[in-house]
């Protein structure tokens, strides 16, 4: 899964003049395509899978995140692009594709799933054409909020000769556990059939 962007820093640790970890986090959730759902391809005949009988091949890209972390519910909008091409430069036309947006919490548990749809505009004689989409989450604050005792365990500045320099805070259990649980995602893709998943995995 490659993510796109995130958001402002939060809770940076400090290591001046010390031993420690870097490491930002932020309330708000990452944006990211997930592997394999970034792009789709149509065939014509529907039923074939030769390359001259590819129709259309889009692309999700330009993915640009806004987030408004200032109230008790994270707002996270992203906007982004669909480029497609098509394999006859016919007359205008347009091609409607469903994407999802998805919410996942601690890299595992879906909190939310809307589907929506993108319209790629083909001008006459063009075999370009382009859309765009749009995808929005909102994330409880609380929950994307590290605890307290969990947060100074991070951020602590720690110095040659303590006890716990060399521990790295993250790799403890019940700390990134924690991590983990406060993490939020949004996933944009295509909402693709078996057969077009199964097509992008096989390329």
């Amino acid at each position: 899964m490659a993510t796109v962007a995130g958001c402002a820093k939060d809770n940076e640790i400090d290591v001046s003049g010390g031993v420690g970890i870097t490491s930002t986090r932020s309330a708000c959730p990452s944006v990211a395509v997930p592997l394999q759902t970034g792009d789709v391809t149509l065939f014509d005949p529907a039923t074939s899978r030769d390359a001259s009988a590819i129709d259309v091949v889009a692309t999700i890209t330009n993915v640009t995140p806004q987030c408004n972390d200032t109230g008790e519910k994270v707002y996270q909008l992203a906007n982004f692009d669909v480029v497609a091409t098509r394999r006859d430069a016919g007359p205008a036309r347009t091609v409607t594709l469903p994407y999802f947006a998805t919410v996942l919490q601690g890299g595992t548990v879906v909190v939310a799933k809307r589907l929506s749809n993108v319209t790629i505009n083909f001008a006459d004689g063009q075999t370009r054409g382009t859309g765009r989409g749009q995808a929005s989450a909102y994330v409880d604050r609380a929950a994307s909020t590290l605890p307290a005792d969990i947060q100074e365990r991070i951020t602590r500045k720690r110095k040659a000769g303590d006890q716990d320099a060399a521990i790295d805070p993250l790799s403890l259990p019940e700390v990134r556990a924690a991590v983990q649980r406060a993490s939020f995602e949004l996933l944009i893709g295509f909402q693709l059939t078996q057969e077009q998943l199964e097509y992008n995995v096989r390329r």
